[in-house]
């Protein structure tokens, strides 16, 4: 049976050339809006890969992926050798990623690193298991609260690893599930199947002049950020 983000047709706000937060003759990164695929998936779904190739007009390559309902920075290499280069500080952690998540529960400590182990189920989900399942891998994060709405919580967060669904997974297992995402424990879905996580910032080595690039992606527009977001927690701490 298919889920809302796997099955609902997605409007998606503004142009391609609205959503760029970068570009050089490496890279390209992007603000993906919620519920786009980042590549081309079994039901020829519209992607950001095809839609920012055509904007472009040259071939991407991928260098990480956000899930379809997750909005943020996505970065895309337009040389493979900028791909490997890239590539491989995912794979050394020497990248820094912060996300921003709208959960209904406040967890019960306002700063903590969770410790899970995940595995994959069944149905495109991860599952949070005992240590002692070999088949698990090891997820950590570290979130931090910033602010309150009247029904919402605002948490920023950091991956310390890099698993599927993790960060949705280990709110869900603290009873935080993220606004919309009924496959870990929010009792409501979202319009269009999205879920409120966003990915803020992403910090690497450029691939040629080893110099930092920081990016930073603005977050969706709509009621429930908005009653976030003015408390100024986020701009406050940038």
């Amino acid at each position: 049976m298919a889920t809302p983000e796997e099955d609902t047709p997605q409007r998606f706000p503004g142009r391609p050339g609205d959503w760029v937060l970068y570009k050089d003759n490496q890279l390209i990164a992007f603000n993906k809006p919620a519920g786009l695929a980042v590549v081309p998936d079994k039901k020829k779904s519209p992607n950001l890969l095809q839609i920012g190739a055509a904007y472009v007009r040259q071939d991407l390559y991928p260098v990480h992926r956000l899930d379809r309902p997750v909005s943020g920075v996505v970065l895309f290499a337009k040389k493979t050798s900028a791909q490997t280069r890239v590539t491989e500080q995912f794979q050394a952690r020497t990248v820094a990623k912060t996300y921003l998540a709208v959960v209904g529960e406040r967890p019960t400590e306002d700063e903590a690193t969770l410790v899970h182990y995940i595995r994959e189920g069944k149905g495109n989900v991860s599952e949070v298991t005992e240590q002692s399942d070999k088949t698990a891998k090891r997820a950590e994060l570290h979130y931090r609260y910033l602010a309150s709405s009247d029904r919402y919580h605002l948490l920023e967060i950091t991956l310390l690893t890099g698993r599927k669904h993790q960060i949705r997974a280990q709110l869900g297992a603290i009873g935080s599930p993220l606004r919309g995402d009924t496959k870990y424990g929010f009792k409501r879905s979202n319009e269009g199947g999205v879920i409120d996580l966003h990915a803020y910032t992403l910090a690497f080595d450029h691939p040629v002049s080893g110099a930092r690039v920081e990016l930073r992606a603005p977050v969706p527009e709509g009621a429930v950020w908005e009653g976030l977001l003015p408390q100024g927690a986020v701009e406050d701490r940038n």
